[in-house]
């Protein structure tokens, strides 16, 4: 099997849990690091923590073998690698792509892609002028319970959708990366980019792309001036209600939700705490099969579909495409904008 050799940039939550998935995919070895950090780039993840995932991540990295830099630019230009991995704050996405792309690199981009709808353009041509494989990390549309309701809704076998409610809760993330950038509004996006775009996210995936967004929400609760909660009504024009929710300003010890509610004709799936159920209305109650166990994570299956593409010159369309992140991404754009205007708003799609 031919080996897929990565360079990573960015060592925190994102980089070191997709560090170590790279670790349990057969064929596929992080050769180069790039990070700011001298502690990280002697494998010391012993301060990294996230709002989701479990377990013990803190047992340092084994580096034997990697080429390691303080400068992601001298990587993307001078490691052997066959695709790059980006997972650093969101101002840094467009530069790290445009240059990784101009270098002939495969591009795997942790979410949100970019903080403005000026850098979707810019690299929406990069992507597609480079000839190269670009996904973004989406995870959510490959986490299996989503995947799954995906699968069903589509099948039709529960007939039309009438209404659906995403949610996703975070307990506070202040302090929890570098340099706290989290809580910059400028940086992050606050809650609204860079948590509840998933949920956005899957509603164009499941639905397609809204008309118009109505949104409320507040900055400021948590962060320097972020949305740090959301609640937006996606329209279309088949009337379908359409609502999902966002936020990270519960205490610490608060349990990380990410939930569902899709309500068809002939019954309804539903993810909360006590597990990913289908309710059909006659009564009956079934767990879907979520498909592979030994990929538990939307990361997992998201980066072994990816590095299988890199691997096979198979131009990646299961989960996602570019555009369709370009799209979604647009979408939480207009979400913002009607948070502050308190007035619905038209989606601008690039």
């Amino acid at each position: 099997m031919k080996e897929v050799k990565v360079g990573l940039i960015g060592l925190g939550f994102m980089g070191s849990t997709h560090w170590r998935i790279y670790e349990s995919l057969p064929g596929v070895k992080v050769v180069a690091l790039a990070d700011v950090d001298a502690a990280k780039r002697s494998g010391d993840v012993s301060k990294v923590v996230g709002n989701i995932g479990g377990g013990d991540n803190s047992a340092p990295l084994d580096m034997t073998g990697v080429a390691v830099y303080e400068d992601a630019l001298e990587l993307i230009a001078k490691a052997d690698v066959d695709m790059i991995d980006i997972c650093v704050p969101t101002p840094k996405h467009t530069e790290y792509i445009l240059a990784a792309l101009k270098a002939g690199r495969h591009v795997f981009s942790e979410k949100p892609l970019c903080r403005t709808l000026e850098e979707i353009s810019v690299i929406r041509d990069a992507v597609r002028n480079a000839g190269k494989f670009f996904n973004v990390g989406m995870c959510v549309r490959a986490w299996p319970e989503y995947a799954s309701a995906k699968e069903i809704v589509d099948s039709g076998k529960l007939g039309a959708v009438k209404s659906a409610l995403f949610r996703r809760l975070s307990p506070s993330v202040d302090g929890n990366a570098w340099n706290n950038w989290f809580m910059c509004d400028e940086m992050s996006g606050g809650a609204a980019l860079d948590l509840h775009t998933h949920d956005t996210d899957l509603v164009c995936y499941f639905f397609g792309n809204p008309v118009s967004v109505r949104s409320a929400g507040v900055r400021g609760l948590v962060s320097d001036n972020g949305v740090d909660h959301i609640i937006t009504s996606y329209d279309y024009a088949d009337k379908k209600f359409i609502t999902a929710e966002g936020g990270w300003c519960a205490p610490g010890n608060v349990p990380f939700e990410m939930s569902f509610q899709i309500i068809c004709e002939k019954g309804t799936l539903k993810l909360d705490a006590s597990g990913y159920h289908l309710y059909w209305n006659c009564g009956k109650v079934e767990t879907p099969d979520t498909g592979d166990a030994s990929l538990p994570t939307g990361w997992h299956r998201e980066l072994k579909y990816f590095t299988d593409c890199v691997r096979d010159n198979v131009t990646p369309d299961r989960y996602q495409t570019p555009e369709s992140v370009f799209s979604s991404l647009a979408v939480v754009m207009a979400e913002i904008n009607s948070v502050d205007s308190k007035l619905p708003v038209e989606v601008k799609y690039v």
